[in-house]
């Protein structure tokens, strides 16, 4: 059974994807440019690949550095705690539809953007638009529940 979290300790946040290359690795950046060390966040997949360039790409438009993260499999954080794991893509929460020791779980269902199709600038977008998406989610359902503990 996971342990209680002590009181001051940063909200841990897990992030799960099939691949762990794009939607998840956003996240993971996102909620650490958005919210800094109150969170421990980390992100992983079924299967582990590679982060997608187009993804770091977006992230940097909004002064996030995510070059450095790395894609991981989520057998590293099946025996961790987590104060929120939240699945952003269907066949992830199929594949997950527990996590031990979550205390809570969420599924945001967005499009795979390393699925666009076009010109380099078009899949760019895509990656935009979920990035964006990430981050109205992220805002509205873990900063939001969070902002009287984390003094925003």
């Amino acid at each position: 059974m996971a342990e209680s979290r002590e009181t001051g300790d940063r909200l841990r946040v897990l992030f799960l994807c099939t691949h762990n290359s794009a939607r998840s690795q956003m996240a993971e950046g996102l909620l650490r440019h958005l919210a800094g060390e109150q969170f421990e966040v980390a992100s992983a997949g079924t299967e582990a690949t590679s982060v997608r360039p187009e993804a770091i790409r977006a992230m940097a438009e909004l002064g996030a550095d995510i070059s450095h993260q790395e894609s991981k499999t989520l057998e590293r954080y099946v025996d961790e705690p987590f104060d929120f794991v939240v699945t952003v893509c269907d066949d992830a929460n199929e594949a997950c539809p527990f996590f031990p020791g979550a205390k809570n779980r969420l599924h945001w269902s967005l499009p795979d953007p390393s699925r666009a199709a076009g010109s380099d600038e078009e899949r760019l977008a895509m990656f935009r638009a979920v990035r964006d998406e990430i981050r109205v989610r992220i805002e509205a359902e873990i900063l939001s529940s969070q902002r009287g503990a984390l003094n925003y």
